[in-house]
């Protein structure tokens, strides 16, 4: 089940301002994972504002500025951009196709399937190794719908064809989505 399934306010702990040595620090992560990001960073994260960490249940934290969610993150792993974030700056994650048969499973929170990806409507566009985070749009739409981590990389998802190839992270509609602001 993705971790933002059943995401309320209520799953939050506690919410803090960061020290700017920490911000910082988050800053340059952001940047070492997302390259595209480089001309970006200052619009996401203005250098004067203050970035808020706030602490969920489920070892989440969640990157906030001014209220608004920008990145989660689960234990110590990678950043994630929100959704609402991808739709303001695509080219963030690479962008996997699923055909359009797939949608409601995907806005359900289901994983998607290889067969969802490799047939006509879906698309591969590059090679991702496994465990590489992406965004999952469907066929004809211009946006993402949801955003996961490869389980297997490309080449094996058009060789093996079978079975779950992108855990959904992330989809519109969850809680999180529904979780515009959050007041510090």
């Amino acid at each position: 089940m993705p971790p933002f399934q059943k995401f309320s306010k209520e799953n939050i702990s506690s919410a803090s301002q960061t020290k700017s040595s920490e911000q910082r620090k988050i800053k340059q992560r952001l940047l070492e994972q997302f390259p595209n990001l480089t001309d970006h960073i200052d619009e996401i994260v203005p250098p004067k504002s203050t970035i808020c960490a706030v602490k969920c249940h489920g070892h989440i934290t969640l990157i906030t500025v001014k209220g608004e969610i920008l990145f989660f993150q689960e234990r110590d792993g990678p950043y994630f951009p929100s959704l609402r974030l991808l739709h303001r700056y695509p080219d963030i994650l690479p962008v996997m196709q699923v055909d359009v048969g797939g949608c409601r499973f995907v806005l359900g929170g289901a994983n998607v399937m290889c067969q969802g990806l490799t047939s006509p409507g879906g698309r591969i566009p590059q090679d991702l190794p496994e465990r590489a985070p992406c965004q999952i749009r469907i066929e004809g739409k211009r946006h993402a719908v949801a955003m996961g981590l490869t389980s297997m990389s490309t080449d094996d998802i058009k060789e093996k064809n079978k079975g779950p190839c992108i855990t959904n992270l992330h989809f519109m509609g969850d809680g999180l989505w529904h979780m515009q602001n959050i007041e510090s």
